[in-house]
């Protein structure tokens, strides 16, 4: 099917029983007033945040509790992230930077709390309303977020019943882009506010349980995640010296038999890379079949200039048959051209977070010229936004970000009755918090009547999987679906990450991580100390 093809005969609700971890907060008594139990040794802007959006964006009364953690971090922990701070020359705001009680802006007594948030990991349970926490793997404490970061993980975030034990809301958030516990660190809170926000909001995700083993910090586990860290840092500083960083490549082949979603392996068919001037790089491949004729749309990211726009190149039935031509820039990044046909026209959806903006263009002059159309969604931070025809409705799914932690990790969906909306938001966003399965990774497409969508697995780092994920329940209220197959580099494909899939008549495309170097010498040398080469590459 070809990957712009947006109709199809219908995802139907099938009625099935939710899993039982689809545990959802009761909405039958409404939440007015919430207390957060926090630790006054460890207040940090994450919690004046979480506070912010309560009052501003929820209209809930908010009052803070005092307790001390059950096994609270050592002092060092504070000495770590400062010099982080400094040797990584960090000036911005964090969420994991310490505030004063009266930077919370919060009473610390008031009425009886509806519901108490425990932040911080003690024993204590309100005398009034319910309890609920917050665990790392299965531990309350910011003692056992920290300890799994140290121990090279990213922990499962969940937010437990104190009465009952169980588990309202879930996800596994991602650090993919975290050169530091700092980082990390950050990630994880910010994942953390968007589960107690959707919590109160009654409609809290919930990701696949992946508990690992809970360990606590210890001094040993820092030295060694510093110690690693360091080592990593001096090989990624000499590594952009070298070479353009990061570098992405398209990858092609043509296809008369089983495609990639059928054999769930890149083995097969040889793969073509489409070739780039080395300063520049082509990523986010969309093949369009239109009036006969094949075009492969792509971001061009020029690594002068640090921006992206968008390209085009032809193809006839040999490959590539002229260079890539931009046809779409703005003033900010563009990138993921969702290029798809309806009512007798062509669309562009590209990524364009950096507007805060999902807008929409219709092609003028196909494939050379675009104008833009209309503004779908304001004031949201969506990646790689990609739609879908089905049961009268289109549906919009896309990664977003409330300023703060990965961009990869968290997936909301957003509904219409017609292109140009009006849009709304599905009722449970977002509806996944997991690094594994959130972030789109190409069109969707309809297989024996079934929903499937590739998803970024980041589980490894940014672009280090895809996941070929069918979707089991789509409606208003509920979305449901499940990861069959992750794909990962193998030998005999040309690049080292994957990234996006998508496939137009018989054209099938993927992309993937590539060298590019900024001096052949430097890159020579490089490659000789660290003994790392290129794979090589279908001709």
């Amino acid at each position: 099917m070809a990957a712009a093809d947006l109709h199809a005969n219908g995802l139907h609700d099938r009625g099935e029983a939710a899993p039982a971890a689809s545990v959802r907060f009761d909405a039958s008594s409404p939440v007015r007033h919430i207390a957060l139990m926090l630790d006054p040794s460890r207040l940090r802007l994450a919690h004046r945040e979480l506070a912010r959006r309560l009052v501003n964006d929820a209209g809930l009364a908010v009052s803070v509790v005092m307790a001390r953690a059950e096994r609270p971090a050592p002092p060092s922990l504070e000495l770590l992230l400062g010099l982080e701070r400094l040797v990584h020359r960090v000036t911005d705001p964090r969420l994991t930077d310490r505030v004063e009680l009266r930077d919370l802006g919060l009473p610390t007594h008031s009425q009886a709390p509806d519901l108490t948030v425990d932040l911080c990991g003690t024993d204590t349970v309100a005398r009034a309303g319910r309890t609920v926490r917050v665990l790392y793997d299965g531990m309350p404490g910011e003692i056992f977020l920290v300890g799994a970061l140290a121990a090279g993980r990213v922990p499962m975030i969940e937010i437990e019943d104190v009465a009952s034990g169980a588990v309202l809301a879930g996800g596994t958030p991602g650090a993919d882009n975290a050169a530091t516990l700092l980082d990390a660190f950050d990630c994880v809170l910010a994942r953390v506010v968007t589960l107690v926000m959707a919590l109160v909001r009654a409609s809290a995700p919930l990701g696949p349980a992946r508990h690992a083993t809970p360990r606590a910090l210890r001094w040993r586990d820092i030295v060694a995640f510093e110690a690693k860290s360091l080592a990593q840092a001096i090989v990624h500083r000499l590594y952009t010296l070298c070479f353009h960083t990061p570098h992405w490549r398209t990858c092609w082949r043509f296809l008369d038999g089983p495609d990639l979603w059928q054999t769930q392996s890149l083995a097969g068919t040889a793969w073509n890379v489409l070739p780039d001037p080395g300063f520049r790089f082509y990523t986010d491949p969309f093949p369009f079949v239109h009036d006969g004729n094949t075009f492969l749309f792509v971001e061009d990211f020029d690594h002068r200039r640090q921006k992206g726009v968008i390209s085009v190149v032809p193809f006839d039935a040999r490959g590539p048959s002229g260079p890539a031509e931009p046809v779409l820039e703005e003033p900010w990044h563009l990138s993921y051209p969702f290029v798809f046909a309806h009512a007798g026209e062509v669309w562009m959806i590209p990524e364009s977070s950096a507007s805060r903006t999902v807008t929409l263009y219709r092609a003028q002059k196909f494939p050379y010229l675009w104008q833009r159309e209309d503004i779908l969604i304001a004031d949201v931070q969506a990646s790689d936004a990609t739609l879908v025809q089905t049961d009268g409705r289109f549906w919009m799914f896309a990664a977003t970000r409330d300023d703060a932690g990965s961009w990869s990790d968290t997936l909301s969906i957003f509904f219409a009755p017609q292109l140009q909306g009006p849009w709304r938001p599905h009722r449970a966003n977002p509806v996944l918090v997991d690094q594994a399965a959130a972030r789109p990774a190409g069109a969707m497409i309809f297989r024996d009547g079934q929903l499937w969508r590739p998803v970024q697995d980041c589980t490894e780092g940014y672009g280090t999987g895809i996941g070929l994920a069918e979707v089991t329940r789509l409606t208003p209220d509920v979305f449901e679906q499940r990861t069959h197959t992750v794909l990962r580099t193998e030998p005999g494909w040309p690049g080292r990450r994957l990234h996006t899939l998508n496939r137009a008549g018989s054209l099938e495309c993927i992309d993937g991580a590539a060298y590019a170097p900024r001096s052949r010498f430097l890159a020579r040398r490089l490659e000789t100390w660290s003994g790392r080469r290129e794979p090589s590459c279908a001709p």
